[in-house]
């Protein structure tokens, strides 16, 4: 699951986050590793142009702060950037933050990567935001390079080139996975080619299984066999029946069937599941936390 509290845009925040803060966010990722759940997701922007900010907010964590701060709270749940900008930054700089990153939580990164959209942080930045797919392309080739085993890792770019410069420590995990986040025709064809998974943005059902089918045709005329997470973003999730007002979209309703509703991902070829929760309060998301954990996960 995406974590709250961690970003606050008008579009998705419960009216609870906006008072929210370090001790919310722990308590809420102790919920997420006893419940079972497989990684918590931390979004990254640098700063919001004054013309998004009605829309966007401002409160934007960094994500490798925030992540650094949960591993030292969690022991097992997977810590995912969703989505790094790696653009608006040097590859070898995002390299010492991510491996430090794996190498506090004993292995448990998983780096989202994603090309960005907001030009003002780009131009503020002095990347070129027309050119951030290209950008980003290469950041993950170079990312590859600085995150792999060697001490002294080597990449020769168009943009980027380094060797002979040692960085430790080293991951804990011989291969940090990275997952590419985006639906644009350009990014699916990224997670197909270059990603070790793929992170929708916002596709209905009806859309995922033939951007899925694309994504496999892509990977296999690419000739890369590594096997690729294929993830889905669900419906806003309530267990059991709310007595209050969670939106038209929201499933609801008995753990059975959720996990019916929810199996129809795994039916389309989709490998994990981001689930989001509606909520008053944190007690009441991490009540719903824990109940999907207990008996809903098991029927998936």
């Amino acid at each position: 699951m995406q974590l709250p509290v961690q970003s606050q845009s008008t579009l998705y925040a419960e009216p609870w986050e906006a008072d929210a803060g370090p001790e919310e966010l722990a308590g809420i990722a102790r919920a997420a590793d006893r419940a079972g759940f497989a990684y918590l997701a931390v979004c990254d922007h640098v700063a919001i142009p004054r013309r998004l900010a009605p829309a966007m907010g401002t409160v934007w964590y960094d994500p490798v702060a925030t992540l650094a701060y949960l591993a030292a709270v969690t022991q097992r749940v997977r810590l995912l950037s969703h989505v790094a900008v790696v653009g608006l930054r040097h590859p070898l700089l995002t390299a010492k933050q991510y491996a430090t990153l794996d190498h506090l939580s004993g292995g448990r990164l998983i780096l989202g990567v994603g090309a960005g959209h907001v030009r003002e942080e780009f131009e503020a930045l002095g990347v070129d935001f027309e050119r951030r797919g290209a950008v980003l392309d290469e950041c993950v080739d170079a990312l590859r390079a600085a995150l792999g085993p060697d001490e002294f890792p080597s990449h020769h770019g168009k943009l980027y080139d380094f060797e002979d410069l040692g960085q430790r420590p080293r991951p804990a995990q011989a291969r940090v996975p990275v997952w590419v986040g985006g639906s644009s025709p350009a990014a699916v064809r990224r997670a197909a080619v270059r990603g070790d998974g793929w992170l929708p943005q916002g596709d209905p059902r009806d859309r995922l299984p033939a951007q899925i089918t694309r994504l496999r045709r892509l990977r296999e005329e690419a000739g890369v066999t590594t096997p690729l997470t294929v993830g889905a973003i669900t419906e806003p999730l309530y267990v059991g029946e709310p007595d209050w007002d969670v939106g038209r979209r929201t499933l609801t309703g008995h753990p059975e069937a959720l996990a019916e509703s929810l199996r129809a991902y795994g039916e389309m070829g989709v490998d994990q599941i981001q689930v989001r929760f509606r909520s008053r309060s944190r007690p009441e998301l991490t009540d719903q936390m824990a109940r999907f954990g207990a008996e809903v996960g098991p029927l998936l």
